[in-house]
């Protein structure tokens, strides 16, 4: 199977890649939804992450957003990711759509990277919409400079709408698409899930890889469980 995929591969002119939370527990990176992590013994995500408090709870959403970067800052990319960013430098891969927030894809050199719930390489003050550092963040300035507003990360709360310019260009990405490749989502989040739907309806081939069933399984082509992510890029990468 693998060498199928490495032929789809071989012989796509446009092939892109899903990824979700699975690339980047691979990395060491806790779900942010697992409840037996240390993020839950401190914290309530449920309560934080959304709109609501970041407007009445400010201080507290403020501590959990900064518990979460240094969380991230603990971690970095697998070679998988190492492995997309060089595919998209040669031209094999067209682009990534991710769930994921950690900003690791680009650390790992990827260009074309369609964050649909936005990023924490981002920070910006909600009332005057200018950016601000994550350094500036993480040591304490969460009034902004300018007008006094709150800052808060660039990913997007519960809540909020999805990026609409993202999602438009990852959707005229995944039309485009003759392969369409998913890394390590549970693909249950909608409207994200309905990426790989989209490309299987405008011809694509359909490549799942997951530990555990998905509801779109039954529309792939090939579906890998018995691989880790990393293992499946790597094992891939060497038959090209």
């Amino acid at each position: 199977m693998l060498q199928e995929i490495s032929t789809l591969l071989q012989q796509s002119t446009y092939t892109m890649v899903f990824t979700g939370a699975g690339m980047s527990t691979e990395s060491g990176l806790p779900d942010f939804r697992s409840k037996d992590r240390g993020l839950w013994t401190k914290f309530n995500p449920d309560e934080l992450a959304n709109v609501n408090a970041l407007e009445h709870n400010f201080e507290e959403f403020t501590n959990f957003y900064q518990y979460r970067l240094r969380e991230i800052d603990a971690y970095q990319p697998h070679e998988g990711h190492f492995i997309l960013g060089n595919w998209e430098k040669q031209g094999i891969i067209k682009g990534i759509i991710t769930q994921n927030v950690d900003g690791f894809h680009h650390d790992a050199g990827n260009q074309q990277v369609m964050e649909l719930h936005g990023t924490f390489r981002k920070f910006f003050c909600q009332q005057c919409r200018r950016e601000h550092g994550r350094e500036e963040y993480l040591n304490g300035l969460h009034l902004c400079s300018y007008c006094g507003g709150r800052v808060r990360p660039g990913i997007v709360l519960f809540g909020e709408m999805l990026p609409g310019d993202t999602f438009n260009a990852a959707e005229i990405k995944t039309i485009n698409a003759d392969l369409f490749i998913v890394l390590g989502s549970s693909l249950t989040v909608s409207p994200a899930n309905m990426f790989p739907l989209i490309a299987k309806e405008h011809g694509a081939k359909l490549v799942i890889v997951n530990r555990e069933e998905t509801p779109m399984d039954r529309y792939a082509d090939y579906i890998i469980r018995n691989w880790s992510i990393k293992e499946f890029l790597m094992q891939v990468n060497e038959r090209l």
